[in-house]
C-alpha cells in the first residue's frame, strides 16, 4: 500500500539505513567536496531531500569524481567517487537489488557477495590446486571501464522488476565524470569503479558472460571468480590452451578481453616435475600459490605440497604502509599512540595473510618490530646508536607488555634484529 502521493514508494527508513551503511565505509568526498561529518550538519534535512526526489522521480546523480590511485602492481587505477548522499541513494537501490541478486549467482562466485568472503575462495582454490594440475589464471581488462550498458541492463531487467531502481539505475551509468582537471567526460559504457552500486552491477553482468558460460560449456571444469579476476581448473595443457581461446572469443562477443600479460596458464603440481614449465605459480587475492614443504600433522614429516602464502606483492605494499606512517622519526609520539595506528593493520593483515601459512608473515613482523627499534633509539637518548640494547629492550617490553601491539598478544612476536 502506498503512504504517499509519490509514484514511487521508497520508505523513509531505507534512506535512513542507506546512510548508516555509507557511514560506516567513510570514504572521501565527491565533487561537490562535502564529507560524511559535513553531510551529518543536517543530516535529517540531506536524507529528506534523497527521499523526497528518489520517490517523485525527480533524483539526478551528480558528476562523480575522477581519482587516481596506484595499483599494487604497477600502474594507475581510475576511480570515481560520487557525493556522500549519492552514495546513499545508491546505497538505498543496492539493498533493494542485492536480495534477488544474489540467490542467482553461482556457488563459485565469490567478489562482493554477502556471506562470501575472499578467503572462501582462497581456500576452496587450494583444495582444487591439489586435484587438478593446470589452471588459466585469468583477469579481465578494465572490466569497470567496459561494461556495455545495453547488455548490462538486458542482465538486470531478467531479475529485477523495481521500476524506480531501474530508473536509477540507468541514471548512474550514464552520469558524467569530471576529470582532475576539471574537465567534463561524458560516459557511455563502463560502471564507476568506486560506486556504491558498481560491484553489483559487474557481478550480474559476469554472471552471464563468465559464470553462466562455463556451467553451459565445460560443467566439468571447476572455477572460481573474484570481480574480474578468476581461475579456471584443467586436467591438461592442452584443455586450459583451448580454454583460453574459447574464452577470449566469449569475452569478445560481450565486449570485454582478458588481460594480456596477468592472463597465464600455470603447472600446478607439488610432485617432481619431469619437464620445464615457464608458470609454476600464481597470485589470487594477495596469495601466492607455488610449491611449499609443509609439515604433516599425522606424523610430523615435511612434504612438498602446492599451498597459498602471503604473496610478495602484498608483503611489499605492507611494508609501504608502514613505511608511510614514518613514525619512526616522531619522537614526540607515546607507545599508545603508535599502537593506535599500527593496531588495525596488523590485526586485519593477521587475520587475512595468517589463515594460510601464518609463518610467511614473519619477515614482515620484523620490519614492524625492527621499526619500532629504530623509534626507540631515536626517542630515547640512553640507547642512541646502540641498536643491540635497544632490541633487547623491545624484546623485555614484548614479554612485560604484551597486550601493546597485536602480534605480541598472539605470541607472533617475532625478531627484533
Amino acid at each position: 500500500m502506498r503512504t504517499t502521493d509519490k509514484p514511487f514508494n521508497i520508505d523513509k527508513k531505507q534512506v535512513y539505513e542507506g546512510y548508516l551503511a555509507v557511514k560506516s565505509r567513510a570514504g572521501a568526498a565527491g565533487i561537490d567536496g562535502e564529507t560524511v561529518e559535513q553531510f551529518e550538519a543536517d543530516l535529517k534535512g540531506n536524507l529528506y531531500k534523497i527521499w523526497n526526489r528518489m520517490s517523485s522521480g525527480t533524483y539526478f546523480p551528480p558528476p562523480v569524481r575522477a581519482v587516481t590511485i596506484p595499483k599494487k602492481t604497477g600502474g594507475q587505477r581510475v576511480l570515481g567517487v560520487p557525493t556522500v548522499a549519492d552514495r546513499v541513494a545508491q546505497m538505498v537501490a543496492k539493498q533493494v537489488m542485492e536480495p534477488n541478486l544474489d540467490k542467482v549467482f553461482l556457488a563459485d562466485s565469490y567478489g562482493y557477495r554477502p556471506g562470501k568472503s575472499a578467503l572462501d575462495a582462497v581456500g576452496v582454490t587450494r583444495e582444487r590446486c591439489w586435484k587438478y594440475d593446470w589452471v588459466l589464471e585469468f583477469d579481465i581488462k578494465g572490466l569497470f571501464d567496459n561494461i556495455n550498458h545495453e547488455l548490462l541492463l538486458r542482465a538486470v531487467r531478467r531479475h529485477i522488476t523495481c521500476k524506480w531502481v531501474l530508473l536509477y539505475i540507468e541514471r548512474w551509468l550514464t552520469a558524467p565524470m569530471v576529470q582532475e582537471d576539471g574537465t567534463i567526460t561524458e560516459r557511455h559504457q563502463g560502471t564507476p569503479q568506486g560506486g556504491v552500486v558498481s560491484p553489483v552491477l559487474a557481478n550480474v553482468f559476469l554472471h552471464y558472460a563468465f559464470d553462466l558460460w562455463m556451467k553451459r560449456t565445460h560443467p566439468n571444469l571447476p572455477w572460481c571468480r573474484y570481480a574480474d579476476d578468476g581461475l579456471v581448473h584443467c586436467r591438461s595443457e592442452q584443455e586450459a590452451q583451448a580454454l583460453k581461446a574459447e574464452l577470449q572469443a566469449r569475452l569478445a562477443e560481450c565486449h570485454l578481453e582478458l588481460h594480456p600479460t596477468k592472463t597465464r596458464i600455470v603447472y600446478c603440481k607439488d610432485r617432481k616435475r619431469k619437464h620445464k614449465y615457464p608458470n609454476v605459480k600464481f597470485d589470487f587475492l594477495g596469495y601466492c600459490f607455488r610449491p611449499r614443504r609443509v609439515r604433516r600433522f599425522r606424523d610430523n614429516t615435511l612434504f612438498c605440497g602446492f599451498n597459498p602464502a602471503v604473496s610478495p606483492a602484498a608483503m611489499k605494499a605492507m611494508r609501504l604502509t608502514i613505511r608511510a606512517l614514518n613514525f619512526r622519526h616522531q619522537t614526540q609520539l607515546s607507545w599508545e599512540d603508535i599502537a593506535q595506528q599500527l593496531n588495525p593493520l596488523l590485526r586485519g593483515w593477521i587475520e587475512y595473510y595468517g589463515r594460510y601459512a601464518p609463518s610467511a608473515l614473519y619477515p614482515l613482523l620484523r620490519y614492524v618490530n625492527q621499526t619500532l627499534v629504530a623509534w626507540v633509539m631515536r626517542k630515547f637518548n640512553r640507547w642512541k646508536g646502540r641498536k643491540t640494547r635497544a632490541s633487547q629492550f623491545l624484546q623485555r617490553l614484548a614479554q612485560e607488555r604484551a597486550d601493546l601491539f597485536v602480534h605480541w598478544q598472539i605470541g607472533m612476536t617475532g625478531t627484533f634484529i
